[in-house]
């Protein structure tokens, strides 16, 4: 009775101290991207977060419908732009509906403030939603607090999300890991599929922030698809060693997250019909198809009374495939040769060709649209570029669903990160939820190994059954007999599956073994001081890369000859001047950040911004 008091007690204070350690991370997201609020004030920075702020400050001065079709006759003249079909208006709407939540209860904000602070918000929400996401894909509850604190700090996500950084991919990133998240948490069992409702919502919403959304509507019908392979092609041996896929709860997963995503996303009218005319989305939607097939297969194997895999299912399944399949194909060629499809993007077609080949270019001088270097990413991702591998190679162990997602993750962003500097965004959060894959395992199997010393010194040696029972609670051994278990079954019919069941047998040997305790022990002593070595080393420099990237730019700091550090606004002193001694319709000539910014902080002025056919002659 007062040992299993002891262990509740135990389990209570674990629960508390993971609970304690979220917390943390979500203040600590908060605070590093505040150093510029601290130094230079609410002020929102420059190019691209002014003009996002003169579209949001048009949204709330007009509404939504005038909003939607809005006609900028400040920017880009004398052409103009049709900013409320042109841009993603996620972020407007966002910090619109927030201004009327907080003024709604009594605790209002200037809506310049609410911009400014907007990263940081959402920066501590991708942080609890990466924790949670990695929890649930690793197994293992260390696993979540673990990367969100790696992900709180990981400078690839803080470039973008600094407060008064006024970006898209403020807000973006955090639809989008709640996009992934619900929708592993929708393949937990067979009555989670409901969360993919929840996916969907996520997806519709990150759709309306940023054009990535491509990239998250690919990596969820990537998944898919690997689902329906291994369901339906792979070998024995893998779905041996895999596992079950429950491809009825897939199937419902995907076909929400599909349908609500694909509805939502067509309402946001810078995308339109995209997501049934583009080339780069058609495969989600041939995946989604898949899925129709194969459970309409499943309906009317049900209805015959066929066993599932015998003779009579498989002719069912290859008949349904060639009527329906015919049909779809030909419909697919129909709609090719009337020129539904349209072609590839030329920031896609950048990721697969060489970037001096894209015939744009405005698209070929951007830096970063280069490919990525080294460099560029120990510059953002730091230790984790160590740590995030280990974690890769661990979701290979008892792979599952969720770990399946991460592996995909983790190899598709790491590809397009390569071929584009500033798709490095794409890998912090997985990069931290690989991470904390590694670093949740590690504190496992230190607390496992001061378990194991706690109780021999406390109960003494009782035989060595009673040894091996200890050991066994292990997540090694634990490990070593699910897979033997999951190989016997197989044995008599495979004879890779027998050599795997040897192979664990022989690993659990030697784990259990005196000198294996000895060296499990001696291994958890190396890493409770090798890791908070490497962590302390990774949180200077995320608070140093904090620092240095929370520049406003239209203010900065210098340092005096004699050692004084002083902020320098004279470009806002400027900007000031030119908005209180210039007509209303001055017309400004500028390079086209500029032209960005000046609509935004000037309000009414007019600007001239460089175009392409500008930067196209005179950029040689």
């Amino acid at each position: 009775m007062a040992k299993s008091e002891g262990v509740g007690v135990g389990t209570a204070l674990m629960a508390a101290l993971r609970l304690a350690l979220f917390v943390f991370a979500v203040m600590e997201a908060y605070d590093i991207r505040t150093y510029a609020i601290k130094t230079y004030g609410r002020l929102i920075h420059e190019f691209d977060p002014w003009f996002n702020f003169h579209a949001t400050r048009y949204l709330f001065e007009h509404g939504i419908k005038k909003f939607f079709t809005w006609f900028d006759h400040t920017s880009w003249y004398p052409l103009g732009r049709p900013v409320g079909t042109t841009i993603f208006p996620g972020m407007q709407l966002t910090s619109v509906g927030i201004w009327h939540v907080l003024d709604r209860v009594g605790m209002p904000m200037s809506l310049n403030d609410i911009c400014v602070f907007v990263p940081c918000w959402f920066g501590s929400l991708a942080t609890i939603l990466t924790g949670l996401l990695a929890a649930e894909c690793s197994g293992s509850k260390n696993a979540g607090p673990t990367a969100a604190l790696v992900m709180a700090i990981i400078p690839a996500h803080i470039m973008r999300s600094v407060g008064g950084g006024y970006d898209n991919e403020s807000i973006a990133v955090t639809a989008m890991v709640g996009t992934f998240y619900f929708w592993v948490r929708s393949l937990r069992s067979d009555k989670s599929w409901p969360f993919g409702i929840l996916a969907g919502l996520f997806y519709v919403y990150m759709v309306a922030a940023w054009g990535g959304y491509i990239f998250v509507l690919n990596m969820v019908g990537v998944h898919a698809a690997a689902l329906l392979g291994l369901e339906y092609f792979a070998p024995q041996v893998v779905k041996a060693v895999y596992g079950e896929v429950n491809f009825q709860n897939a199937l419902k997963s995907y076909t929400l997250f599909f349908v609500i995503g694909t509805l939502g996303a067509t309402r946001v009218p810078v995308v339109g019909l995209t997501p049934l005319r583009s080339m780069e989305q058609i495969g989600p939607l041939l995946v989604f198809a898949a899925y129709q097939v194969l459970g309409l297969v499943e309906v009317l194997r049900r209805r015959k009374g066929y066993a599932s895999g015998s003779e009579e299912a498989l002719k069912l399944q290859k008949q349904v495939f060639i009527v329906l399949g015919g049909c779809i194909g030909l419909v697919v060629l129909v709609l090719l040769q009337a020129g539904h499809f349209g072609p590839l993007s030329i920031r896609v077609r950048g990721l697969f060709v060489q970037h001096t080949k894209t015939g744009n270019p405005l698209v070929d001088s951007v830096a970063e649209h280069q490919p990525a270097t080294k460099s560029a990413y120990w510059q953002y991702l730091h230790h984790m570029c160590s740590f995030a591998p280990v974690g890769f190679l661990f979701c290979f162990y008892q792979i599952n669903n969720s770990k399946l997602f991460l592996i995909l993750w983790g190899f598709l962003s790491y590809f397009f990160s390569s071929k584009m500097n500033r798709l490095i965004i794409l890998l912090g959060p997985v990069a931290s939820a690989l991470a904390g894959v590694a670093l949740g395992n590690a504190v496992d199997f230190v607390l496992d190994q001061a378990k194991m010393l706690v109780t021999e010194s406390l109960e003494g040696d009782k035989g060595s059954k009673e040894e091996t029972d200890a050991d066994d609670k292990t997540p090694a051994s634990k490990a070593a007999k699910a897979k033997g278990k999951g190989v016997k079954k197989g044995r008599s019919s495979h004879g890779a599956l027998s050599e795997l069941n040897d192979m664990a047998q022989q690993v659990s040997a030697v784990y259990n073994s005196s000198p294996g305790r000895v060296a499990r022990v001696a291994f958890a002593t190396l890493l409770v001081f090798v890791i908070p070595y490497y962590m302390s080393s990774f949180y200077s420099y995320c608070r140093m890369f904090a620092q240095a990237t929370s520049q406003p730019s239209i203010v900065f700091q210098a340092q005096l000859p004699n050692g004084q550090r002083i902020i320098v606004n004279d470009y806002l002193d400027t900007y000031n001047w030119i908005r209180e001694n210039t007509p209303e319709d001055a017309r400004v000539l500028s390079w086209w950040d500029y032209g960005k910014l000046l609509p935004g902080f000037l309000r009414i002025l007019l600007s001239l911004s460089l175009k392409e056919e500008i930067i196209t002659n005179y950029t040689a």
